[in-house]
């Protein structure tokens, strides 16, 4: 990526991207594996099935990641706990990950024009309440969640909506080409290939080992390489 390429628009993903919300997410799991009555599983496996919503999240958790359907009402019983408790204790370990604001203001300060964004597969509520807790909700013209559209990542419709929006946000059309999608999983990478979009990739995210079977465009040891990668073309 050259400075002749430096992006009119990025969409970031939010958990293991902006903040490190392994542990809320972990713990909420593990609540509503008690309240079913089954063990508690580790960190690690737990934060190996994070990034293609809630409802998948729990899925994976129980053990019907398939879906089926004699189970759905099993499912739902599960989904409510873990999206209730998880809003009760979403803030209990969060945090924004070390350099992420700095960057941000960064990319602002270089560029006054570039937009931002998110798109992330956590329901949209939780997602909008976490960015305006932390002071991050001033970067970004908009935040999508998993519910936002009828599909999640890797499709692309979220990203077409964030394009489209940010052209009649701009006054002037903002293309694929112009646009950056940063995140720290395969399916940040397969979104942002769906829409013809650059990727950039977190290796300190909540599941960085995705990124192996989806290579991003470039890879991002910090936040503060966000910056070098999208307007100095140096990594």
């Amino acid at each position: 990526m050259s400075p002749a390429a430096t992006p009119r628009l990025v969409i970031f993903d939010l958990d293991g991207t902006l903040i490190d919300s392994h542990a809320d997410l972990c713990n909420s799991v593990n609540a509503t594996l008690t309240h079913l009555g089954k063990p508690a599983l580790p960190e690690a496996v737990i934060s190996g099935y994070i990034g293609d919503g809630a409802s998948m999240l729990v899925r994976r958790a129980i053990g019907d990641p398939e879906g089926d359907p004699a189970d759905e009402q099993y499912v739902t019983e599960a989904l409510t706990f873990f999206l209730g408790y998880y809003r009760i204790h979403k803030l209990d370990n969060t945090y924004v990950y070390p350099g992420v604001i700095e960057s941000l203001e960064s990319l602002r300060d270089a560029n006054p024009d570039i937009l931002m964004a998110v798109l992330t597969n956590k329901p949209v509520n939780p997602s909008r309440d976490i960015c305006a807790h932390f002071g991050l909700s001033r970067f970004f013209f908009q935040n999508y969640g998993g519910n936002s559209f009828h599909t999640k990542k890797p499709d692309p419709h979220g990203l077409e909506t964030l394009i489209a929006e940010a052209s009649t946000l701009a006054g002037y059309p903002i293309a694929p080409t112009d646009t950056v999608m940063v995140g720290d999983t395969d399916i940040d990478v397969l979104t942002a290939r769906n829409c013809g979009v650059r990727s950039v990739g977190c290796t300190f995210g909540l599941n960085p080992q995705s990124l192996l079977d989806a290579p991003p465009d470039h890879l991002a040891h910090t936040p503060a390489d966000w910056f070098q990668i999208l307007t100095l073309g140096e990594i």
